[in-house]
C-alpha cells in the first residue's frame, strides 16, 4: 500500500516582488504537492501568506521549507494540517463563535480553533491587569505566547510553538471573547464537581505550572494503574514528559484539582482521521470509584464536540473495561473490539445527555474560592 500524501500549513514571509509567491507554488508544484489553499495575513510591514499544502508521499516537512528558502521565501511556521483548516479563518471563526454561543464549555477549544493555537487556559486575573492582548510572557520576543482579558476579567492565555501569533488573528479572539461577553455568554472558566461522597473539585485546563503536581499524582498511583494509562510498567512518570502531558501538541489536557493536588487527568490527542481523537484518563487510586473519571471523561467530551470530533477512541488492556464502564456512566454511546491485542474502545460525542456530577457555574465558582 502506498504512503498516504501528508497536509501541511506553512507560512511564508517573501519580499515585496512580482511572481514571488507563483515561483514558490511552482517549485512545490514540481515536488508533486498540491496547494490546497491560500490565505494573506496582515503582519507590521507586510503580510505573511499561508499555504495549505498536500505533499507527495515521502516528501518531508524540510523539504517544503527547503523549497519556500530556494526561491528566497523564509518559512515562518509549518505543522501538520487536516481538511478543517481548509476552511478560510472568517469562516472558521463564525463557526466557532457559534459554537461558543451554543455551548459556552467550550469558549476555550473555540478560541484555540481561532488562534490554530496549540492551548488556551484560563488563569487567575493577575493585579494591574489591562486587558491587552499582547505577550503575558516578558521572555517571549517571538510573541508564541498571547494574553487575552474578557469585559468581565477573566484572563486567557494562548499558546503556539509552531508560529508566532499575528496581530489580527489576536484581534478575531478577542472580538470573539467580546462577543461572548456582549451576549450574556460567560467567559471560560473552570468547572466544579462533587464527588458521590460530597468532596469537591474544580475540572480545569492543565498548564506549565502543574508540572510538579502531575509528577505527584503518578507517585501516589498504584502500579495497576500506570499500567492500565500507559501499558508499561512504570512508578513515577519521567521528567521530560510532563510538558507534554500537560501541553500535548494540537491536544487538550484537562485536571481535575482537589485543594492544592490533582487527582487525576485527561487528555485528548488527535488522531491521523480529522474527526477522531484518542481520549486517556489516570485516576488516583483514592479517588476511583467516587465519580472523578465520569466528569473527566464528560469535560473531554465537550472539548471534543466543540472542537469538531465526532469519535474518541481509548485503548485498553484486554481485561481492563474501565473505560467501557465510565462511558456508561455518562451516558455516553459507546463499543468496542479486540485490536491488535488490546481493547479498542470508540465513543461518541453526540449530542446526547452527558450525566456526572458536575456543578453549575455558580457552584464553580463557590468551589474554586472556597
Amino acid at each position: 500500500m502506498e504512503p498516504t500524501p501528508k497536509t501541511w500549513r506553512l507560512r511564508v514571509e517573501l519580499d515585496d516582488s512580482p511572481g514571488a509567491l507563483a515561483r514558490i507554488t511552482i517549485r512545490l508544484a514540481e515536488r508533486d504537492c498540491n496547494v490546497l489553499a491560500l490565505s494573506v495575513i496582515p503582519v507590521p510591514g507586510g503580510v505573511v501568506d499561508e499555504l495549505v499544502v498536500r505533499a507527495a508521499p515521502g516528501l518531508l516537512p524540510a523539504d517544503l521549507v527547503a523549497a519556500v528558502r530556494a526561491e528566497g521565501g523564509r518559512c515562518a511556521g509549518i505543522t501538520a494540517a487536516d481538511v478543517r483548516d481548509l476552511v478560510d479563518a472568517p469562516t472558521a471563526a463564525l463557526r466557532a463563535a457559534g459554537r461558543a454561543v451554543r455551548d459556552p464549555g467550550s469558549a476555550c477549544e473555540a478560541l484555540r480553533v481561532v488562534l490554530a493555537a496549540d492551548s488556551v487556559v484560563v488563569v487567575p486575573e493577575s493585579p494591574g491587569s489591562t486587558g491587552s492582548s499582547e505577550s503575558d510572557d516578558p521572555d517571549d520576543s517571538a510573541g508564541h505566547h498571547a494574553r487575552l482579558v474578557s469585559r468581565d476579567g477573566a484572563v486567557v492565555l494562548a499558546r503556539r510553538g509552531w508560529a508566532p501569533f499575528a496581530q489580527v488573528e489576536l484581534a478575531r479572539a478577542q472580538a470573539l471573547l467580546d462577543l461572548l461577553a456582549a451576549g450574556g455568554t460567560p467567559a471560560p472558566q473552570p468547572a466544579a464537581l462533587l464527588t458521590s461522597d460530597g468532596m469537591a473539585l474544580v475540572l480545569r485546563p492543565g498548564r506549565a505550572g502543574d508540572e510538579d503536581a502531575v509528577a505527584d499524582l503518578h507517585a501516589r498511583c498504584s502500579m495497576g494503574s500506570l499500567f492500565n494509562r500507559y501499558h508499561a510498567g512504570m512508578r513515577t512518570v519521567p521528567r521530560r514528559w510532563l510538558h507534554r502531558l500537560l501541553s500535548p501538541p494540537r491536544g487538550t489536557t484537562t485536571v481535575a484539582q482537589c485543594a492544592d493536588r490533582v487527582v487525576a487527568l485527561g487528555q485528548l490527542i488527535p488522531l491521523s482521521t480529522p474527526d477522531s481523537a484518542e481520549v486517556s484518563l489516570l485516576v488516583e487510586d483514592a479517588w476511583q470509584g467516587r465519580g472523578v473519571g465520569t466528569a473527566l471523561l464528560g469535560a473531554l467530551v465537550r472539548a471534543a464536540r466543540a472542537a469538531g470530533y465526532r469519535e474518541l477512541v481509548g485503548w485498553c488492556l484486554p481485561a481492563e473495561d474501565g473505560l467501557v464502564r465510565t462511558a456508561a456512566r455518562a451516558g455516553l454511546a459507546h463499543s468496542s473490539r479486540r485490536e491488535d491485542g488490546l481493547l479498542r474502545v470508540s465513543i461518541s460525542t453526540g449530542h446526547a445527555d452527558i450525566t456526572g456530577p458536575v456543578q453549575s457555574e455558580s457552584a464553580s465558582r463557590q468551589v474554586a474560592s472556597g
